[in-house]
């Protein structure tokens, strides 16, 4: 394997015995959180693969739980997550299935709390890094290493150009970009990963588009928006 950075080698600082496992599922989780865009009352988690076999005893249970609380991967409290759960309401159910996934570390989280509600499929490829590759029925994929701006939109003419012209008019510049959608100007969604960080007013500004459904912003560097 061609040698990327110091991180593909030695891995994220985290608490836990596996990147994959632990730091990778942290990382998910606070994705979903993100989503969310409030702590979760309700969580459902879902390993498929390996983790299904190893969960446990790998402690991505807690790792998982340690991100939807909003932990980082080297957060003392990672090991103590479940309780701090239950402690500050959110219920935490765990499911296995044998059903093939795209990767071994796989899993899939569905959050509630009040009206809100999300699912995500994600995978912990390795090094603490994570691919997400389904985000509330839509088969959209990034990464989170990056600011990252999700949005769920009809899919009519000019959409994309609408907010693709904000970004530039605020000088962010787009370095990914994916798309799907339900049906021909049906309900679609689009992500983008971003080379700095989505200043609040443009995200006001995209959200009064007129064919924006939902937005939401994510950043695990600066923070998810909450």
């Amino acid at each position: 394997m061609r040698f990327k950075d110091v991180f593909s080698i030695i891995g994220p600082g985290m608490i836990g015995p596996s990147s994959s496992h632990t730091a990778g599922a942290v990382r998910l989780g606070r994705v979903a959180r993100g989503l969310l865009e409030t702590q979760p009352l309700e969580a459902e988690i879902v390993f498929y693969g390996s983790l299904a076999a190893t969960y446990s005893g790998h402690g991505t249970d807690l790792a998982v739980t340690a991100g939807l609380l909003g932990f980082d991967t080297d957060d003392e409290r990672i090991p103590e997550s479940l309780e701090i759960a239950e402690l500050s309401g959110m219920t935490v159910d765990f499911l296995t299935s044998s059903v093939p996934a795209v990767h071994p570390n796989t899993l899939k989280i569905k959050l509630s709390a009040g009206n809100r509600g999300c699912q995500m499929t994600g995978c912990s490829i390795g090094g603490g890094n994570i691919e997400v590759i389904e985000v509330n029925g839509f088969d959209l994929t990034f990464t989170g290493n990056y600011p990252t701006l999700i949005v769920e939109h009809t899919d009519q003419p000019g959409v994309l150009a609408d907010l693709t012209r904000l970004l530039s008019e605020a000088s962010v510049n787009i370095g990914y970009m994916d798309v799907d959608r339900k049906a021909r100007q049906g309900h679609a969604a689009t992500v983008f990963e971003t080379d700095s960080m989505i200043p609040k007013e443009l995200l006001g500004r995209a959200k009064l588009l007129s064919h924006v459904r939902n937005l939401h912003y994510i950043d695990l560097n600066g923070g998810a928006s909450e």
